[in-house]
């Protein structure tokens, strides 16, 4: 078995180095424009990266016990060597990309993955904002195993990818120079990933980097400035419930499902699916709380002039020639444009 080091474990101390000294250059220089940090958002993060932690080893057993039985299976072996490190590596990042956008696609998944996206900062914290059940990410990594590479150097590779990725969650760095932002994912990349406009969504998906992206047609760069988060954010700083609360929408919505078509469909299609008389619900009631359509007659009725004081005599005047027409009185339940 190859001797290889935890990439994360190591890399520990340059993430408290480097998330310091981006909480001081927000103090010294700050940006009205950026989302910057959260006192109560950062400590979720930092709660959801230690969680995971304590998780990962939990789902490692299984993990591990499932990679060593394929790779005893497979007669294939790759050598832990200076020059197949690279190439494992890049057959990780291209396996890790496919893993990503599963992830994003299917909603099982993206239960798991969601996590990271539920902040509505984009800090190196955010970094840190890992699921408790990433249980889901392993079959991604078969083919590696099954070319002969050791489960002990998968997880070394996956390690370093993590490791990577750490600097990318940040808005105080702009664009590098345009070769690096061509082959490499950057924080300019990342942060499109991690946005929730329309155009930015389900883009960039790479690790290290962005070439698959660019290959498989789900590149998109920076343009305006992102917003983070997710199209429907959760509100909350409970790490229980960030870890948990798309799996609890998706139990209440298998709970309300018609048959196991529509379960079907709820697991495996994308986040956003919904069974086609649940769509047209929704649109009903959407334009029955946003249609400006005046039911009440006494919304349409002019008011009544107010009465004379007490005490007061009626002054008659000359009557005056009518210069038009009167109008007729809007009908009820006839749109009526309300003064602004």
């Amino acid at each position: 078995m190859p001797h290889l080091p935890d990439a994360v474990l190591w890399s520990i101390p340059a993430f408290v180095l480097l998330t310091a000294i981006e909480m001081v250059s927000y103090r010294l220089r700050p940006d009205e424009d950026a989302a910057g940090y959260g006192a109560k958002d950062a400590a979720t993060s930092v709660t959801m990266g230690i969680g995971s932690v304590f998780f990962d080893l939990l789902w490692k057993i299984p993990i591990v016990a499932i990679y060593t039985a394929l790779y005893e299976l497979t007669p294939l072996r790759v050598p832990v060597l200076w020059w197949t490190l690279p190439l494992m590596l890049l057959a990780q990042d291209f396996l890790y990309y496919w893993s990503h956008r599963g992830h994003h696609v299917v909603r099982v998944l993206w239960a798991c993955h969601v996590v990271h996206h539920s902040s509505e900062k984009f800090n190196l914290t955010t970094a840190l904002r890992q699921p408790w059940t990433s249980l889901t990410v392993w079959p991604f990594y078969v083919p590696l195993v099954l070319c002969g590479v050791h489960p002990a150097a998968v997880a070394f590779l996956s390690g370093v990818n993590l490791v990577y990725q750490f600097w990318v969650h940040t808005e105080r760095v702009g664009r590098l120079p345009r070769p690096i932002e061509y082959v490499f994912n950057t924080a300019s990349h990342h942060r499109v990933h991690h946005a929730s406009q329309g155009g930015y969504l389900d883009r960039n998906f790479g690790g290290i980097l962005i070439v698959w992206d660019r290959m498989f047609g789900s590149f998109v760069a920076e343009t305006e400035r992102p917003v983070y988060g997710l199209t429907k954010n959760i509100h909350t700083y409970n790490p229980l419930r960030v870890a948990t609360h798309e799996y609890a929408a998706i139990g209440r919505d298998l709970a309300a499902a018609a048959d196991w078509r529509e379960r079907a469909g709820l697991l495996f299609r994308g986040p956003g699916w919904q069974p086609e008389h649940r769509r047209a619900a929704h649109v009903a009631d959407d334009t029955a709380r946003t249609d400006p359509v005046v039911t009440r007659a006494a919304d349409e009725a002019p008011p009544a002039p107010p009465p004379p004081a007490t005490g007061a005599q009626p002054v008659t005047e000359p009557a005056q020639p009518a210069a038009e027409p009167a109008q007729p009185a809007a009908e009820p339940g006839r749109r009526v444009k309300r003064a602004a």
